[in-house]
């Protein structure tokens, strides 16, 4: 019996989008032809979006490749119209998570990143407090900030900036803001990286580090009610209701009000006057911050280890000075496995099934969270697909499940020689 489909007709061209009926809000009974009839309803509000290209593809579908700090490279779909933008939402993509770059120009951002992220028990009304502290900033160093909700628990403050900035200069420039609004509001605000330091709203300055994603403006979150990410105009934000934009109310909002975002591409700012800042900071004492765990260790960066571990290090190196390591690599990353197939296909049809299963810890994931691994089987290499959990919060994590698919290439091997064959791999993502 045929699967059934439906048919949507954007951007000249006729789109299928197969399982149409498939719930993928099951709280609020969205399907995923609700998703995509959304996507078509908003399309033109959000020109450029990126998503991991599968192997085929048709032709109509524009992909740029993008490298990473780990050394890993992927190709990505780079979103141009509506009718590729509803081709990944049936590939199951619910939320858009672009790079801050062009297509034309991947090593120079074109806009600045302000995640405002809410730790434990912090009230919204805080977090939108900490926002207008935020536009003020900017606005004193001479940059527009454009407020979106984040679709979640926080908000997000997007600057459009001219391309002649690396990303490293871009992360300088947001570190040095936050660590000017945590001066202003040290008792809302805080820049601290290390979770027990911090209080308040988190301004996420690595999300401006080379490969790190945030949701797109007027994107939908994998939430229970279909949340989405809306754009604002500043003087919304103190009174705004985030569970207020979703699936359902955005297109109406968006035909009666506009897009609040529409002209953040008009005039591109400048960073000259956060970099001042930054070595106006750094000459105070204020290097640089800790960068997230995969990155390479910066000169001038702090150590990489949480401040109470480095005084438990401290204490017990005192008190046993002639105490040394025992030799044995051990893993600091929460990794969890997630899929094993002999086609790697299949693997991938797996990693969906798991996020769809956990969608709160899957909307976290960064691009580089997903490890997609060659393994040497007897005779032929099959794949393993791994999930990094470190953007997680530690209380939040998914506990690690038997694989879907669960294939394993020894299974009818004589125990003792597979015990002498440990597979090799070769990760491709």
């Amino acid at each position: 019996m045929a699967k059934s489909q439906a048919v949507l007709e954007v951007a000249g061209r006729e789109v299928t989008i197969t399982n149409p009926d498939k719930v993928f809000f099951p709280q609020a009974g969205h399907t995923k032809l609700d998703l995509a009839k959304y996507y078509a309803a908003v399309a033109e509000s959000e020109p450029f979006f990126q998503k991991r290209a599968p192997e085929q593809h048709p032709d109509w579908i524009e992909t740029v490749e993008l490298s990473f700090p780990s050394g890993r490279t992927a190709r990505e779909i780079v979103v141009r119209d509506a009718a590729q933008l509803l081709w990944i939402v049936n590939l199951g993509c619910i939320d858009l998570n672009p790079h801050p770059v062009r297509a034309d120009d991947l090593e120079h951002p074109d806009e600045l990143r302000v995640d405002l992220d809410p730790g434990p028990g912090t009230a919204w009304d805080d977090i939108r407090r900490v926002a207008l502290i935020v536009r003020d900033v900017l606005t004193e160093h001479q940059l527009r900030g454009w407020p979106k909700t984040s679709g979640s628990r926080g908000m997000h403050v997007y600057v459009r900036i001219e391309r002649r900035w690396s990303f490293d200069q871009v992360r300088r420039a947001t570190l040095a803001l936050a660590r000017e609004v945590e001066r202003r509001a040290p008792e809302l605000a805080t820049s601290k990286w290390w979770k027990e330091e911090r209080h308040g709203v988190f301004l996420d300055y690595n999300q401006n580090a080379k490969d790190r994603t945030v949701a797109s403006a007027w994107s939908v979150r994998p939430t229970p009610d279909a949340r989405v990410s809306m754009p604002l105009e500043w003087d919304e934000v103190a009174g705004c209701d985030p569970a207020t934009f979703t699936l359902v109310t955005a297109p109406a909002r968006l035909a009666e009000r506009g897009d609040a975002a529409a002209a953040i591409d008009a005039a591109p700012g400048s960073l000259d006057r956060l970099l001042s800042l930054s070595a106006a900071q750094e000459a105070a004492g204020l290097g640089d911050a800790p960068w997230p765990p995969h990155y390479k260790k910066q000169s001038d960066e702090p150590p990489r280890v949480a401040p109470s571990r480095r005084k438990r290090a401290h204490a017990a190196d005192s008190a046993n000075p002639t105490k040394t390591g025992s030799g044995r690599r051990r893993s600091t990353q929460p990794l969890i496995t997630v899929a094993k197939a002999r086609h790697k296909e299949d693997a991938l049809a797996g990693l969906e099934r798991w996020k769809a299963r956990h969608p709160a810890a899957a909307a976290l994931l960064q691009v580089d969270d997903v490890l997609v691994d060659s393994m040497r089987g007897r005779s032929s290499t099959w794949t393993r697909i791994r999930v990094n959990l470190r953007h997680v919060p530690e209380n939040e994590r998914v506990a690690e499940e038997a694989p879907d698919p669960d294939y394993d290439p020894w299974r009818d091997v004589d125990p003792a020689r597979r015990e002498s064959r440990a597979p090799k791999t070769r990760s491709s993502s």
